[in-house]
């Protein structure tokens, strides 16, 4: 490692023998020739040490260049040099730290076995590498990668060690973020679902006799219209005074954020006191929250149970929550409910459920499509079909929609469900144009997941490129909800794409959601469904008379048709005339009916095919 000059070239030793000859040869001749030799070696020597010279200068140059710190010590480790990298790192000059043995700059994290360690490593096989704790001139401590080697003479012992380090204070500080991000929620800075699951499992290992651990998952009903009305912003403050408040509420306890709107409390208690804590906890949430101005009292649906009763391993506990919150869901809003065995049973009837839907879809069996027609108020002639699917188990016969439909969406089967509905229908219409059957409009149900999934436009227009179907033949409803779900984005735009097309787009189940009219103006859509729930009714509620009524007026003011669903009296239909709707569906004209049924009634509209 260190400048040395070689005499183990051929010239010096010829200068050395030359050296002697020119003292002791008699002849002046001989003595010349010597003399001659000797001036060339010098020559070459000169030469040698240029060179040498050169090297080293090139090496300080580039320890200098180097933004690794570099330190080197003697034999008995007191320091000789350092280069410019070291005093930027460390903060020391050459003077402040000549001659110190690099312990002067220890942290004082490492101990006695660790330095024993280090010199036992360097001195048997010559080398060090590991990470090291040092401390800077000021006092604060830093971490380095350091490598040290050390330098040997002809005799093969050690005159001197050098160090070379890097800064890693901030790679340590990444690594350190990545925890964090790994076990705490970055909005609420509440422990995340993997964090908890580690908390709740030391809880359980530690539990002591007459101890029972309280657990509840909380879900903020309809937080999305939050979103919505106030925006984002306020939402996420929200979020953050929920957590802090239910934090403060179950002191000592554990409370975390899984995702969303769904927070967990832990709470270890020798207490029998399960349901009135989760009414406790119900009533202090339930305070209202002051944010922007607004006044928030929120609804909270909660899934409940205790350990070790219900259960006395993490995961099985968390799945145990989540069965009794999703139980209290399904009981509508604003729910309690504690876990209980037979919700597994339920659990596992669904998860069967799914499997089997799942394999109906692959095998292309148990599903058809049944259409209802549309009709027009003035006249009764019809203008369009909905298409609804139709589950026929071999078991439990006619499954509802309301049922399938709902595990479909939570087992993440609707994309491919819908996508099979999709390629039904359009080769149900490409069937039916090639019998000459004059054709009206079917609209197709689409899901969020389908939205989210990213390739419907590309997957429906190939699709009726392939069975060469008219653009115009096909409709599609999207629920509010859909509509304004943010993990598809701002949908406009593809929306916008799929009408140039040719395709027309309807919003289902109208007045439900949560838009507001502004974003109803912005939206590209064609129809509007006014939701049964306003016409069921009808004429006699004056609320529902009032909601449709104003429906209808502004739908004519923003240019949009109106279809009423669940049209099924008279007096409903009289009603919807008087107001200026257009089109209805519902019983009163026509049941959903498999395609046979309504291919005779197709058939019935004359033979020309309308493209």
């Amino acid at each position: 490692m260190w400048p040395s000059f070689s005499l183990n070239r051929p010239l010096a030793w010829l200068g050395l023998a030359g050296l002697s000859a020119a003292v002791l040869l008699p002849l002046m001749a001989l003595r010349a020739a010597a003399l001659t030799i000797v001036a060339i070696a010098m020559i070459d020597l000169w030469r040698q040490i240029r060179a040498e010279h050169g090297r080293r200068v090139l090496a300080e140059q580039a320890l200098e260049l180097s933004q690794d710190g570099l330190m080197i010590t003697n034999a008995d480790n007191r320091i000789v040099t350092i280069n410019p990298a070291f005093t930027q790192i460390t903060g020391y000059q050459l003077e402040d730290v000549a001659g110190l043995n690099p312990a002067a700059l220890s942290s004082g994290r490492h101990d006695r076995s660790f330095y024993d360690r280090y010199w036992q490593t360097l001195k048997s096989t010559g080398r060090w590498e590991g990470e090291i704790w040092n401390q800077r001139k000021h006092g604060d401590q830093f971490p380095e990668w350091l490598r040290v080697r050390a330098c040997y003479d002809g005799r093969g012992r050690a005159t001197h060690y050098i160090g070379l380090f890097t800064d890693i204070s901030r790679h340590k500080a990444r690594e350190h973020d990545l925890r964090r991000i790994g076990f705490e929620d970055p909005l609420t800075g509440l422990p995340n679902r993997r964090r908890l699951h580690d908390l709740l499992a030391s809880r359980l290992r530690h539990l002591r006799a007459g101890e029972g651990l309280d657990l509840a998952l909380i879900d903020i009903d309809g937080f999305k219209s939050i979103n919505d009305g106030l925006g984002v912003d306020c939402g996420d403050r929200l979020l953050a005074r929920f957590g802090q408040r239910l934090a403060a509420q179950v002191a000592g306890g554990i409370v975390g954020r899984l995702g969303g709107d769904e927070f967990m409390v832990i709470r270890t208690t020798t207490f029998e006191d399960h349901e009135a804590w989760v009414a406790g906890l119900r009533q202090h949430l339930s305070e209202p929250f002051e944010i922007e101005g607004n006044s928030l009292r929120l609804g909270l649906t909660i899934g409940s149970c205790r350990a070790p009763e219900d259960g006395n391993d993490a995961g099985v506990l968390f799945q145990r929550l989540e069965s009794a919150l999703y139980s209290a869901k399904r009981h509508g809003r604003n729910h309690d409910r504690r876990f209980r065995p037979s919700l597994e049973a339920d659990d596992d009837r669904q998860l069967t459920m799914v499997n089997e839907l799942h394999q109906a879809i692959v095998n292309n069996t148990q599903l058809e499509v049944h259409y209802q027609t549309q009709h027009r108020l003035d006249d009764g002639e019809m203008v369009g079909m909905e298409a609804l699917l139709r589950w026929r188990h071999p078991d439990y016969g006619q499954v509802s929609p309301a049922d399938f439909i709902a595990l479909a969406e939570r087992h993440g089967l609707m994309p491919a469900l819908g996508n099979w509905v999709l390629d039904q229908v359009i080769a149900q219409i490409a069937n039916w144009r090639a019998l000459g059957i004059a054709m009206v409009p079917v609209w197709v149900n689409i899901s969020a997941l389908q939205l989210i999934q990213g390739d419907l436009e590309s997957r429906l227009l190939a699709t009726l490129n392939q069975y060469r179907v008219p653009a115009v033949l096909l409709g599609l409803e999207l629920t509010e909800s859909v509509l304004l779900d943010e993990r598809a984005g701002d949908v406009s735009p593809r929306l916008e794409a799929l009408r140039r097309e040719g395709l027309q787009i309807a919003i289902d189940d109208f007045g439900t959601g949560y838009s507001s009219m502004a974003y109803l103006k912005r939206l590209p859509v064609d129809k509007l469904k006014l939701d049964r729930e306003f016409i069921r009714a009808l004429p006699f509620d004056h609320a529902d008379a009032a909601i449709t009524s104003a429906v209808l007026a502004m739908a004519q003011g923003l240019h949009l048709d109106v279809i009423a669903e669940g049209v099924e009296t008279v007096e409903q239909r009289d009603f919807l005339l008087a107001r200026g709707c257009r089109h209805v569906q519902g019983f009163l004209y026509a049941r959903p009916e498999p395609a046979n049924l309504v291919e005779e009634r197709l058939s019935k509209r004359g033979s020309s095919v309308h493209a």
